[in-house]
């Protein structure tokens, strides 16, 4: 091979996928192998780990993927995704809008969740009791980030997101099973306690904490936890979109046309 030649394959390198003319395999393993063998969460965890999970660990995977697919038109990514598709644009744009919604405060707050946890749990490490670890994961989380605290508190599901105890309570069987440890279980519970005290009532955990309890649970690094997110929730933006497409309409806005926004009009400077 030539020194151009091997300049041009190295341009891109990967350890994920080895193609050629009749060849494809997955981090080593040949496609036609994993397709019937493999279940879409284990497939994730391969392209995005470099090796299959257990059936269990895949399980648990699969129930926060389930967990986060839709929340409804109230949700920004859905309601930018319906109104793209009584644009006239193809289904793969009106993915693309919902998606592209999915940022630090709508769709982000897993990660940011996730690194709250693994911040309690170095602290946990150096020796700290998990009470004292919390607080002062919590302090400093505010600090840098402002008073709310992602994945705690929902601006529907008072005092209980109905998604969270749930997974909370298929991460305690996992742990009993040994699929993980339930460490993080334990943070983000001791979290949300904490939170609790501090403003004199309960808080919801809400799907962000839940889901992170169980990506940290996995191993998967924060970062990951929002593309993770943004895996389940593309299924939610999917089928609104579709079914925007089916119920027809053209150049929906935000609000009924019979409505107009309020205008305020900009005040005097001398």
């Amino acid at each position: 091979m030539t020194n151009d030649a091997q300049a041009v394959r190295s341009w891109w390198r990967t350890s994920i996928i080895d193609m050629e003319p009749g060849k494809i395999a997955f981090r080593g393993y040949p496609v036609q192998e994993l397709i019937g063998n493999a279940s879409f969460p284990q497939m994730i965890w391969l392209m995005t780990r470099g090796e299959l999970p257990s059936p269990e660990q895949a399980a648990l995977l699969e129930y926060a993927l389930v967990a986060g697919v839709d929340h409804g038109p109230q949700a920004p990514s859905i309601a930018a995704a319906r109104m793209a598709a009584t644009c006239g644009v193809g289904l793969n744009n009106v993915m693309a809008t919902g998606v592209n919604m999915l940022g630090d405060i709508h769709g982000g707050a897993g990660e940011q969740c996730a690194e709250l946890y693994l911040d309690i749990a170095k602290r946990l490490d150096a020796g700290d009791e998990l009470t004292s670890a919390t607080t002062q994961g919590i302090a400093l989380w505010r600090e840098t980030y402002g008073k709310i605290v992602s994945g705690f508190g929902h601006r529907f599901h008072k005092p209980v997101d109905p998604r969270a105890p749930r997974l909370m309570e298929l991460v305690r069987n996992a742990a009993k099973q040994g699929t993980v440890s339930g460490r993080f279980a334990d943070i983000g519970e001791a979290v949300q306690i904490e939170i609790g005290r501090q403003r004199g009532s309960e808080i919801a955990m809400n799907i962000d904490g839940a889901t992170a309890v169980i990506f940290c649970e996995l191993g998967f690094p924060p970062p990951l936890s929002r593309g993770l997110f943004c895996l389940s929730r593309s299924v939610g933006v999917l089928a609104h979109g579709w079914e925007q497409i089916q119920q027809g309409g053209r150049n929906k806005g935000p609000m009924p046309p019979a409505y107009f926004p309020l205008y305020e009009p900009m005040e005097d400077h001398d």
